[in-house]
């Protein structure tokens, strides 16, 4: 049955939250990153064109990274060229992750208009992942997000780790509030907070939100990244809500987790996020339904049912064991 049919969820809107959300969607990047095998290009561009029809406006299409370090996103250079038709389903955007000037020169040669630069709050992360000192990278970020400035290009600053490492245990939230401070001082636009591993609860992203406040980073600029591990992604969720946060990062069918921290599982489902939101009376512009549908379809060529709780209550045909 349906949730059309079962007109469920009931809309009971709760006070002080934001009149809209806008989800900016990983499942193409950070959820298919993940994937053990390589998913065909064309279904990669299938995947995303169907994001768009379900009302999706930000949509992260890939990252221009080493195709030796994520094998599953080396087709960037034909995979790009291939979204041009999404402008025709809506006003959508679709940014790239970056590591260098050189993944930068790569997605401005394909006229990428939003770019993302990855960086982490504790030094052993930053080591795994980027082979520098966290303040390395931030010194190899300051000239990527410059030249893109320059060329009137959106630029996000993902910022990892930023509640608890899997090799340094809990991150002092004061930590956390000076690499982003640091991320956002060289011209970021918007930072996304990264649960890379899963472990916040709710108190602690108040305490970080209201530490990124005091130290100057604007709540409007700040968006959450909740990876589901021990299954608090949507409660933490609402609780950044609740601190007047309005951008969620989520992706597909909950699909990724991070090739570089064993112990982080999937992102926060988009469909659940929605399931959530459409119950509060928050608006996305997603069709639920249609977005289930494409989860359900992506399922079929990665061979195994989705994870969200959310995708399986709404399509159970398609999930028999």
């Amino acid at each position: 049955m349906t949730a059309d049919a079962r007109a469920l969820p009931m809309t009971v809107p709760a006070e002080g939250l934001p009149a809209r959300v806008r989800i900016h969607e990983v499942g193409a990047r950070d959820g298919l990153q993940n994937e053990k095998g390589v998913v065909p290009t064309e279904v990669k561009a299938e995947f995303i064109r169907r994001l768009a029809v379900a009302g999706l406006t930000t949509i992260e299409a890939t990252s221009f990274v080493h195709p030796k370090w994520v094998p599953q996103l080396a087709d960037a250079e034909q995979l790009f060229p291939m979204l041009g038709d999404i402008a025709d389903v809506g006003d959508v955007a679709l940014p790239v992750l970056v590591p260098n000037e050189r993944g930068l020169d790569r997605a401005l040669a394909l006229g990428a208009r939003g770019i993302a630069v990855f960086g982490s709050a504790t030094e052993t992360f930053a080591a795994r992942n980027l082979n520098r000192t966290v303040d390395e990278s931030l010194a190899m970020f300051a000239p990527v997000v410059a030249r893109a400035k320059a060329e009137s290009v959106h630029v996000r600053g993902y910022l990892s780790m930023c509640f608890g490492d899997p090799w340094e245990g809990a991150v002092p939230v004061a930590q956390v509030v000076r690499v982003a401070r640091a991320l956002m001082d060289l011209g970021c636009d918007e930072l996304s907070l990264g649960d890379t591993i899963g472990v916040a609860t709710p108190g602690h992203v108040t305490a970080l939100l209201t530490g990124l406040n005091e130290a100057g980073v604007a709540t409007d600029v700040i968006g959450v990244h909740f990876h589901d591990t021990y299954g608090q992604a949507l409660s933490n969720t609402l609780a950044a809500l609740r601190h007047g946060v309005s951008t969620v990062d989520a992706s597909a069918g909950g699909l990724g987790g991070c090739p570089y921290a064993k112990s982080a599982t999937g992102n926060l489902a988009t469909e659940d996020l929605v399931w959530m939101l459409d119950g509060l009376g928050i608006e996305t512009g997603v069709d639920l339904g249609e977005l289930t549908a494409t989860s359900v379809w992506l399922a079929g060529h990665l061979g195994r049912p989705s994870p969200s709780r959310t995708v399986r209550a709404l399509a159970p045909q398609s999930h028999k064991e």
